[in-house]
């Protein structure tokens, strides 16, 4: 009888004891998976998030320097004009520089060259006069 019950009590034991086991490593490990999940998702979204950061920063310092690109530009403008007011010699002459200093700032944009609407696209065969044997003919070529 004490044999009977052994064969029963080691395998009851063994069941709780693996029961018991399987219970703790269902409750620790199935956490560490979802924590290292959630430090990757909050460490690409600091990345992210300092990306569109640095993106902000590039355009506003960009368009900082355009700004101050144009206002040298109307500076460089401004003095030329006013050398040309001061150092010309006379009025004809006053008046040539201001011309030609207004007249690049509002240059107009070149015409685009149109080709001719009467000209034949170019040909890949030989043109042939009337009655005349074509290029593909066998006495094409040959003397008779």
């Amino acid at each position: 009888m004490e044999h009977s019950l052994l064969v029963w009590l080691l395998p009851t034991l063994a069941l709780v004891a693996g029961v018991a086991i399987g219970f703790l490593v269902a409750r620790l490990l199935p956490n560490a998976a979802p924590n290292r999940t959630q430090r990757q998702l909050d460490d690409i979204q600091e990345r992210f998030d300092n990306y569109q950061n640095e993106v902000v920063t590039h355009f506003n310092s960009t368009a900082t320097l355009v700004k101050k690109l144009t206002q040298s530009y109307q500076e460089v403008q401004d003095h030329l004009a006013e050398g040309a007011n001061r150092l010309a010699l006379d009025e004809l002459t006053r008046q040539r520089l201001l011309a030609a200093l207004h007249s690049e700032s509002a240059q107009t944009p070149r015409e685009r060259l149109t080709p001719p609407r009467d000209q034949e696209p170019p040909r890949d065969y030989a043109p042939k006069t009337p009655n005349a044997p074509g290029m593909l003919d066998e006495h094409y070529g040959l003397k008779k």
